[in-house]
């Protein structure tokens, strides 16, 4: 079965994913995704790696703590599913348009 194993080219094989995968980790990072919720009421914005780095809220929410919470809950997870669509997409991409998660 591993007969025709070269390990070299196996180590070489090995590097070239494992550079291409970091290079795909910095250009993840430094994107910036933002969403808005409540029409545009609440606005977040996070980078690639899922850190929050601007929130913008409108003054009519500061009396209204529990849609405030709401709007904040529905931002964050909407960005969050953003980064992870796009590591996704990054990943499929190092593949070659194969899709190593089995869904499309």
């Amino acid at each position: 079965m591993f007969d025709n194993l070269n390990m070299s080219d196996m180590s070489k094989m090995l590097e070239g994913f494992q550079e291409s995968a970091q290079k795909m980790q910095a250009e993840l990072a430094s994107k910036e995704y933002t969403v808005k919720t409540g029409g545009g009421m609440v606005k977040v914005s996070i980078n690639g790696e899922g850190e929050v780095i601007d929130i913008d809220i409108d003054d009519s929410l500061l009396e209204d703590k529990a849609s405030l919470q709401i709007l904040l809950i529905a931002a964050f997870n909407d960005a969050n599913k953003m980064v992870e669509d796009a590591k996704k997409q990054s990943a499929i991409g190092m593949f070659g348009g194969a899709n190593p998660f089995g869904q499309s």
